[in-house]
């Protein structure tokens, strides 16, 4: 009764009404309390949530499973082509026609090629110019080098050889012939400029690769070797070495230099801002990260099934093991660098689009071919840097030509067109040339 002292007792019912209705009310409102709270069913409540937040975690998979899936896979026109690729396994098993297994492999490829170009493109965006450089380094020709390791470990080093020259031809004549020429359309009533300087640097690489492949070529021709069949080799992998040293200062110099430039740039203000809202990446870190292993180990995978083929496809298609290792291959590698290339000329990029054909030409010759010497040397092939005469010599003048082109630091589609029919004649070249050291050359040939 201490709670109602000093209240009258006329107002002591009310008073007592009124207490047992709000002790009631707070009794419901204990037991609502009491059913929602997790010490009342301590085993139920936690496994709710539970499965609510796993239903939560799935469905946001399942989103972003599925917009991945139609930025990488479905976006592109290019990518009705790689049902070829689960095609070419199942004839491989079904009827072991090395024709159609070749050329279903060869078109698998191409949109994986494609696809991996993009992959990486994304992965840059999360990276700084340094591990972006070394990313566009090491996938921006991936799929030759994984062609290129998969022949050596079958011993075909001759197609190793000639599928990475018809890689550094394709780049520097059609590649960039059509980037002149596509470019040169589009803005027909004035001339494309480009970097100058980037020019010469990058033909000043490719004529110092010619000069490591054209020395052990004179060795051997010359019969000059002091220990025959050991120095030519000695040499080449000497030379390899010393080709990857300078890959490498030519990186570090193009990173220092491109760092340089963008931290003049961004002194400027508001040039940089501009340029850098254009672009953002459309996939996450992680997600680039997948989708270029998965795409490198299915490039893999068909490649073996390609090279396997490559003997037999000559002879039943009836084309020049040659022709298909210098001209065949290498299109299908290119084909991201191809199509990249005449999109920026045809936005004014030129820059770009060198960076990319005579970029890529500078990776293959100064990186991919030494590279494969020394894998080679690893797995016991004897790969060296002799590529023949008639090869060694189409190389050097194709350098010759392009360097040329390049000195005034203008474009056209004149020279775009030049290039492209210098390409058709080193294609025809290709087409008659008979390689004594090749294996499988097509009857009548």
């Amino acid at each position: 009764m201490n709670g109602t002292r000093g209240v009258p007792l006329s107002q002591l019912p009310s008073l007592q009404l009124q207490m047992g209705s709000m002790s009631g009310k707070s009794m419901h409102e204990f037991e609502d309390e009491s059913l929602a709270s997790p010490m009342a069913f301590p085993s139920e409540r936690p496994q709710h949530r539970s499965i609510a937040v796993q239903e939560l975690n799935f469905e946001n998979l399942k989103r972003r499973l599925i917009k991945n899936l139609k930025i990488v896979i479905f976006t592109e026109r290019i990518n009705i082509l790689m049902p070829c690729g689960p095609a070419a396994i199942i004839v491989n098993h079904l009827t072991a026609h090395h024709g159609w297994v070749f050329m279903l492999s060869l078109l698998g490829i191409i949109p994986l090629a494609e696809r991996l170009g993009f992959a990486t493109e994304q992965l840059v965006f999360f990276t700084g110019p340094t591990v972006g450089g070394l990313l566009n380094a090491t996938f921006g020709n991936a799929t030759e080098l994984i062609i290129s390791i998969f022949a050596l470990e079958n011993g075909m080093i001759r197609i190793v050889q000639q599928s990475l020259l018809g890689s550094i031809l394709s780049n520097m004549l059609l590649v960039l012939g059509c980037a002149f020429f596509a470019g040169g359309l589009v803005f027909n009533n004035k001339e494309q400029v480009f970097d100058k300087s980037a020019a010469v640097v990058n033909s000043g690489l490719l004529l110092m690769g010619v000069m490591g492949l054209l020395s052990p070529a004179v060795l051997y021709y010359t019969h000059t070797e002091l220990h025959f069949g050991k120095s030519e080799l000695a040499l080449s992998r000497f030379t390899s070495f010393i080709m990857l040293v300078v890959y490498a200062s030519y990186i570090f110099y193009q990173l220092k230099n491109q760092k340089a430039s963008y931290d003049h740039e961004n002194e400027g203000g508001n040039q940089n801002e501009e340029s850098g809202d254009d672009e953002a990446p459309e996939i996450s870190k992680w997600e680039a990260i997948i989708w270029l292993a998965i795409f490198t180990g299915w490039i893999a995978v068909l490649s073996e099934y390609l090279v396997n083929a490559i003997e037999g496809a000559s002879i039943a298609l009836r084309i020049p093991i040659a022709f298909i290792s210098v001209i065949l291959l290498p299109i299908v590698g290119n084909a991201a660098e191809h199509a990249s290339a005449i999109m920026f000329a045809m936005k004014d990029k030129l820059d770009i689009s060198l960076g990319v054909a005579i970029g890529s030409s500078t990776q293959i010759t100064m990186f991919g071919i030494p590279f494969c010497v020394i894998i080679g040397w690893i797995m016991g092939t004897p790969m060296d840097l002799n590529f023949q005469l008639f090869e060694t010599a189409t190389l050097f003048i194709t350098v010759i030509v392009v360097a040329f082109m390049l000195q005034d630091g203008t474009s056209n589609y004149f020279k775009g067109l030049m290039l492209i029919l210098c390409y058709l004649i080193v294609a025809a070249s290709f087409y008659v040339h008979v390689d004594p050291q090749s294996v499988g050359v097509p009857p009548g040939e």
